[in-house]
C-alpha cells in the first residue's frame, strides 16, 4: 500500500488509524473474556448439563469446561501464533485470526448440542491465542519508535473495552435471555477487523526479513517523514542479527533465572483469581441474591472500573515504576478478596451481601488493572534480551493462557468443595505471597 506524497501529518494520522484497527485483535480478546461470564447464566437452561462427550460429570465441572474451552484454543493459538505469525507474515496471520474467530462465534450461535458449544469455544480461543501474538507484534514493528510504546498500549486498553463491551451486550440480552445473541454477536468486530486489515500495509520488518526490502521501503515512507526511513532499515537489519534465539537458549544457565522470573509472573498472575471475576461475576452476584439482570448490571461498573483504571495505568506506569504500581495492586487485591471471603462467611451480612460483593469486586478489579495487569506484560518484554524476547515471550504467554485454563476449569468446583469464602481466602493468600 503506498502514500508516497502525504505530508508528515498525513502519516501521523495513517498509522494511528493502522494502529488503532491492528487494536480490535485486544477487543476481540476481551470480547471472548467477557461474554460468556452474562451467556452462562442461560446456557445452563438451555442444556442438560449432566454429560459431555458421552461421560458423566458434575455440572459444575461441565460448565467450567465450556468456560474454558476457549483457554484450550488460546494455548493452541499462542504456541502456534509466533511461527506462524513468522511464516504467513503478521498482516495474514491477523487475517487468518478473524476468520477463525468469526467461525467459532458462528459455532456458538448455532450450537445444537453442549459438545458442538465447546467446539466453538476451542475454535473461538485459536483466534484469540492468535490475536493475542500478533495484535502487539504487528503494532510495535509498524509504529514509529517515538510512539510505540503509547501505541502498542492500545492493545492492552481495547482488551479492557472488548470487556466492557461484551458486558453491555450481555445486559443488552439479559431480559430475553438470548445467549446465542451474545456469543454470535463476537463475529462483528471480526468481520469489522478482517475488511479493514485488507487495506492495511505488511509489517516493514517482516517484509525485510523475507528478502522484500523496497517493500519494507515503501511501507516506512507511508508511515515515517522521509529522514526517518533509511534509519529504521538500518536499525531492522541490525535487530534481525540479533535475535537468533531458539528454545534450547531459554534454558542457557544465564538465562533460566529471567525464564523463571517470567513463568512465575504468568501463573501468579491468573492464581490471583482476576478470571474468575471476568469469567464468572455474574455467576458469583447470583448466588448472593441479586437476580440474572441485576448481576449483568453490576458487571457493566466492573467493566467501567477495568477500563478507566487501565487508562490511569498507563498514564503513571512511566512515572511511578513498575514495582510501586505493582506492590499497590497486589495488596489491594489480597485486602479485597479477604472482605469478599468475610462477606460470604458472616451470616450477619446476608442482606448486605450482595452490596459488598460488588463493591469488592469492582475495587479487586480497580487494583489489578493498576497493578498486576498492565505490569506484567510490560515487564516481562522488558527483562529479556534481543537475541531471545521473542522465544522467551512465547513460552511465557503459553504458560499464562495455561494458568488462566486451570483457575477457570476449576473455579466452580472448588466452590463446591471449599465454599465461596474458602475460595477466595485462597486467592488472596496467594496474592500476598
Amino acid at each position: 500500500m503506498t502514500r508516497t506524497g502525504t505530508t508528515g501529518n498525513d502519516r501521523n494520522s495513517f498509522i494511528y488509524v493502522v494502529a488503532a484497527l491492528a487494536a480490535l485483535n485486544g477487543l476481540l480478546f476481551g470480547f471472548d473474556t467477557g461474554v460468556i461470564s452474562g451467556a452462562m447464566l442461560y446456557i445452563r437452561n438451555t442444556f442438560e448439563l449432566a454429560t459431555v462427550f458421552g461421560y458423566s460429570m458434575n455440572a459444575s465441572l461441565i460448565e467450567g469446561i465450556i468456560v474454558s474451552g476457549a483457554m484450550i484454543g488460546a494455548i493452541i493459538g499462542a504456541a502456534l501464533g509466533g511461527r506462524l505469525a513468522d511464516r504467513l507474515g503478521r498482516r495474514r496471520l491477523i487475517l487468518v485470526g478473524a476468520v477463525v474467530f468469526f467461525v467459532g462465534s458462528l459455532i456458538m450461535a448455532i450450537a445444537p448440542t453442549v459438545e458442538i458449544l465447546i467446539v466453538g469455544r476451542i475454535v473461538d480461543g485459536i483466534g484469540v491465542g492468535f490475536a493475542s501474538v500478533v495484535g502487539p507484534l504487528y503494532i510495535s514493528e509498524i509504529s514509529p519508535p517515538k510512539i510505540r510504546g503509547s501505541l502498542v498500549s492500545l492493545n492492552q486498553l481495547t482488551i479492557t473495552s472488548g470487556i466492557l463491551i461484551a458486558y453491555l451486550v450481555n445486559f443488552a440480552f439479559s431480559a430475553s435471555g438470548e445467549w446465542r445473541w451474545m456469543l454470535g454477536l463476537g463475529m462483528v468486530p471480526a468481520a469489522v477487523l478482517f475488511v479493514g486489515m485488507l487495506f492495511m500495509p505488511e509489517s516493514p520488518r517482516w517484509l525485510y526479513e523475507h528478502g522484500r526490502e523496497s517493500d519494507a521501503r515503501e511501507v516506512l515512507a507511508s508511515t515515517r517523514v522521509e529522514t526517518q526511513v533509511e534509519d529504521e532499515l538500518r536499525e531492522i537489519k541490525e535487530t534481525i542479527h540479533t535475535e537468533s534465539g531458539t528454545l534450547r537458549d531459554l534454558f542457557e544457565p544465564w538465562v533460566r533465572p529471567m525464564l523463571i522470573v517470567g513463568v512465575g509472573l504468568a501463573a501468579f498472575q491468573q492464581v490471583t483469581g482476576i478470571n474468575t471475576v471476568m469469567y464468572y461475576a455474574p455467576t458469583i452476584l447470583e448466588s448472593t441474591g441479586f437476580a440474572d439482570t441485576a448481576s449483568i448490571l453490576a458487571t457493566v461498573g466492573i467493566g467501567v472500573v477495568n477500563v478507566v483504571m487501565t487508562v490511569v495505568a498507563v498514564l503513571l506506569i512511566d512515572r511511578t515504576g513498575r514495582r510501586p504500581l505493582l506492590l499497590l495492586g497486589l495488596a489491594g487485591m489480597s485486602v479485597m478478596l479477604a472482605v469478599l471471603g468475610v462477606a460470604f462467611y458472616l451470616p450477619g451480612l446476608s442482606g448486605a451481601i450482595g452490596w459488598i460483593a460488588t463493591g469488592s469486586l469492582m475495587l479487586y478489579v480497580a487494583f489489578f488493572a493498576i497493578g498486576l495487569g498492565p505490569v506484567f506484560w510490560l515487564l516481562i518484554s522488558e527483562i529479556y534480551p534481543t537475541e531471545i524476547r521473542g522465544t522467551a515471550m512465547g513460552v511465557v504467554t503459553v504458560v499464562n493462557w495455561a494458568g488462566n485454563l486451570l483457575v477457570s476449569l476449576t473455579f466452580l468446583r472448588l466452590i463446591d468443595v471449599v465454599g465461596q469464602t474458602g475460595t477466595f481466602w485462597l486467592y488472596g493468600a496467594l496474592s500476598v505471597l
